[in-house]
């Protein structure tokens, strides 16, 4: 177990890597507007320059962890940090939105290398009765430098380009580096029986396929060949990958860990909460910028009293753990989240954002400050010390995998209620045949759409006021869905998680 003072060091170097992976998450949300503005992209563009970074994140978590587990946490780490950082800077150069695309790929491989590997390191650095405080001070201060990043977005992408928000994590990486080399102890799981190569290739193939059927049902349709061929492909992907996990000597996902029921109901929660969690926070810069006028600065800072109370409470609620259990607050917390999601249901256009969003905003902070820390120490002491980077691997390839779904699921969702209302507006407007297609061809670009030139101004008036409210009735729709699932989160808790101090497992 480290020293006081290097465990302090410790955090910060685990704190502060992390950190960029989950500040690309906020701040590149904060930045869709302007580059799907810039790079004339569609909604289902835009959905792909998150979707390509979170599909290699969330597939190649595992392999992320089991590396770290074979051939030391501390080196996997760093090279998930230098990749991270290359790939940031391809980001911020690239030309068009399929390099952007690309780039966000390999930031997502980066990610997967160094996001378990942080966790994992704690892990092995901390004694079991300080491991949850330590993972609470890990949570609180990662949501605290994810709230810089969309407010300093913002900001970036107002005076400067939305290029600029990728290269917010070269002052991260130099620091990172320095800290690690100097302060990090090298750590590895001494069982370990190699890696799982064609498990991460299934795991890959089926995700991606799935959410390329998903997001691409949105242009083509479900009916379409080439969506068919992908979900199946997917799915058959998916079977293949449970079956070689179950017989494998050395496998990526060991079952075997999943009857802990503390564990099994850790990552069912973790699941439905961030799926939940993933769907809403991805449309509500739009929502922010394209419908309500918010400027990038101000669409960054609306979800700061949502990361301001994660960052207070989030210790207080790691240790909350070893007084109750896990049970209670993470069967309440969900609960919350999910009055947070109703509240977004209530603006329309307009208003003030005092009176309209920022009481969704804190009641989601509530909820999910009194969620995370607990939920993680629950993860990471289900399972032996061994253990460790799998298990983190394994939950954050979960939470991963629930952003995944949640933006082409939810993307679905909003995109009905949005052509819903959209044709019901438009049904009260005498349109000449030609506005109306230009019209439906942009559909996809949902608040972004450009209205044609050639009409008059009272008209171009009506027709954005119709395309906004058609947004909110989407939006309204997507914070409903992810209501229902926070609400699944909690009967999960309820359902699987025990009540007493959780013990260590033996897997």
């Amino acid at each position: 177990m480290p020293k006081k003072k290097s465990g302090g060091w410790i955090l910060a170097a685990t704190i502060l890597g992390s950190s960029m992976v989950f500040i690309d998450g906020t701040v590149v949300n904060v930045a869709l507007p302007a580059l799907q503005s810039d790079l004339n992209a569609t909604v289902i563009d835009v959905q792909w320059v998150v979707e390509a970074y979170a599909l290699f994140l969330a597939a190649l978590l595992l392999t992320g962890g089991s590396l770290g587990d074979n051939f030391g946490r501390k080196r996997i780490y760093i090279v998930g940090v230098s990749l991270f950082a290359l790939a940031s800077i391809y980001c911020g150069l690239a030309p068009n939105i399929n390099q952007l695309i690309i780039a966000r790929a390999v930031q997502g491989i980066g990610g997967a290398l160094l996001v378990p590997g942080s966790l994992a390191i704690i892990s092995s650095s901390f004694s079991e009765e300080e491991r949850g405080r330590a993972i609470g001070t890990w949570s609180g201060f990662t949501a605290i430098t994810a709230a810089v990043g969309p407010v300093l977005g913002g900001w970036l992408i107002e005076e400067v380009s939305w290029r600029a928000v990728f290269f917010i994590n070269i002052p991260f990486t130099i620091v990172v580096l320095l800290l690690v080399f100097l302060h990090v102890p090298e750590s590895r799981d001494e069982e370990s029986q190699g890696l799982d190569w064609p498990g991460a290739g299934l795991a890959t193939i089926s995700l991606g396929t799935i959410v390329f059927g998903l997001i691409e049902s949105s242009r083509l349709g479900f009916s379409h060949p080439l969506i068919v061929t992908a979900l199946s492909i997917g799915v058959v992907a998916l079977v293949l990958f449970l079956i070689i996990e179950a017989r494998k000597r050395n496998p990526m996902l060991p079952l075997t860990m999943f009857r802990s029921r503390n564990f099994s109901g850790a990552n069912l929660l973790t699941l439905f909460l961030y799926t939940a969690l993933s769907g809403a926070l991805f449309f509500l810069p739009l929502n922010l910028i394209q419908v309500q006028g918010y400027s990038a600065t101000a669409a960054g800072a609306a979800l700061l009293p949502f990361i301001l109370i994660m960052f207070l409470l989030s210790r207080w609620s790691g240790g909350l753990i070893k007084r109750y259990g896990a049970k209670l607050p993470l069967v309440v917390g969900p609960i919350i989240v999910a009055c947070g999601f109703l509240l977004f249901m209530l603006p329309g256009v307009g208003g003030s954002y005092w009176l309209t969003f920022f009481p969704a905003v804190v009641v989601l902070g509530l909820g999910m400050a009194l969620s995370v820390a607990p939920l993680t120490t629950t993860v990471m002491s289900s399972v032996k010390e061994n253990r460790a980077g799998v298990a983190s691997g394994i939950n954050n390839a979960v939470s991963r995998t629930a952003g995944l779904l949640a933006v082409a699921v939810f993307g679905l969702v909003m995109l009905q209620g949005f052509n819903s209302r959209l044709n019901d507006r438009l049904r009260a407007f005498s349109l000449a045949p030609a506005v109306t297609q230009e019209l439906d061809k942009q559909r996809v670009r949902l608040a972004d759409v450009a209205l044609p030139a050639s009409l008059d101004a009272a008209m171009k008036i009506k027709l954005q006021e119709a395309i906004n409210e058609s947004f909110v009735t989407g939006f309204r729709r997507v914070a409903l869905g992810s209501a229902l699932l926070a609400v699944l989160s909690a009967i999960s808790a309820w359902w699987l998680i025990e009540g007493k101090k959780v013990d260590l497992r033996k897997n």
